[in-house]
């Protein structure tokens, strides 16, 4: 399977990495606006500054969308209209209404349109759900998903545009969190949401309730200011065990459990790309970002849902 990575920024390098290591992925061709940032590429695959001189590249099979947020629509749009599956970073788009017409575009293509949810490859959150089914039922659910914003972006600094990122930790971080409650709880609805702006009106901190289709609560921690990172999820059982997933556990490198959890997203696209078969897509993630901002919007500051 030929794949073409579109997008250079800090993200990429997990993508590249989970290409080389996985049998049966070659990688096509990168893309970047930046020729700096293509350097390093030239004289090993084909290199463009133009998304639409890759997408129509002869021979390719997918494409990996690891641009700005706010460029995720157009980019995977083009790719989805030239009969090409998508595998692009969450959040799938940065407004509920353009998500919903890349989903229906892509449902109506019959294309695979995959959101990389990395965290729900992670080891520790796995083996967490696999012991599961023999337990208690989950009475309390909470994820935390805590890191000094700037310590992790490199030169993306879009990250802190919110026109760009679609907003701030909610928008950006919320996602993944929301995404990992649901793969304890099932579909869940907001019930409370208490969001945190600094003095430009970037959203840095935010405590998001949560509540499974069973009334199971769950809680979601998102920090932006954080010093350090933490990023783990606390399970609450019937006969009140806590059980605890630390997803950077024995990972000593710096973002260095990205590496495994990248592998994890590639060969999920790949098996869906060659099977044809339906990829959960990130509107019911997208939904709840959009929720939260609507919560925050209509009530007075701090005051929940």
């Amino acid at each position: 399977m030929r794949v073409g990575v579109i997008g250079l920024g800090v993200i990429s390098r997990f993508y590249l990495a989970a290409i080389k290591e996985i049998d049966g992925i070659e990688l096509a061709g990168v893309c970047d606006r930046d020729p700096e940032t293509l350097a390093p590429h030239r004289g090993q695959v084909p290199c463009h500054t133009s998304h639409l001189g890759l997408l129509t590249r002869p021979g390719l099979d997918a494409v990996v969308v690891t641009v700005p947020n706010d460029a995720h629509v157009p980019v995977s749009r083009d790719a989805l209209s030239l009969g090409l599956p998508v595998c692009v970073e969450k959040p799938v788009a940065t407004t509920l209404a353009e998500g919903r017409a890349l989903t229906a575009q892509a449902r109506a293509a019959g294309l695979p349109l995959f959101t990389a949810f990395h965290r729900c490859y992670n080891a520790t959150v796995r083996a967490l759900l696999e012991r599961l089914p023999a337990l208690p039922p989950i009475t309390a659910l909470r994820v935390r998903y805590l890191e000094r914003i700037e310590d992790h972006v490199g030169r993306d600094r879009w990250y802190l545009d919110p026109a760009r990122c679609g907003g701030g930790c909610v928008a950006d971080n919320g996602p993944n969190a929301f995404d990992l409650v649901r793969q304890f709880l099932g579909p869940v609805e907001l019930t409370g949401a208490d969001v945190r702006r600094d003095e430009t009106g970037v959203d840095r901190q935010a405590l998001v309730r949560l509540r499974s289709a069973t009334g199971i609560p769950a809680e979601v921690e998102l920090d932006w200011s954080f010093e350090g990172e933490t990023k783990d999820v606390w399970v609450t059982l019937a006969d009140g065990q806590m059980l605890h997933a630390d997803m950077l556990a024995g990972h000593s490198e710096f973002k260095g459990s990205l590496w495994h959890e990248y592998l994890g997203v590639l060969r999920e696209f790949a098996h869906l790309v060659r099977t044809g078969g339906e990829s959960a897509d990130g509107l019911a993630a997208l939904s709840l970002v959009h929720e939260v901002y609507q919560a925050e919007l209509s009530l007075p500051s701090g005051q929940e849902r």
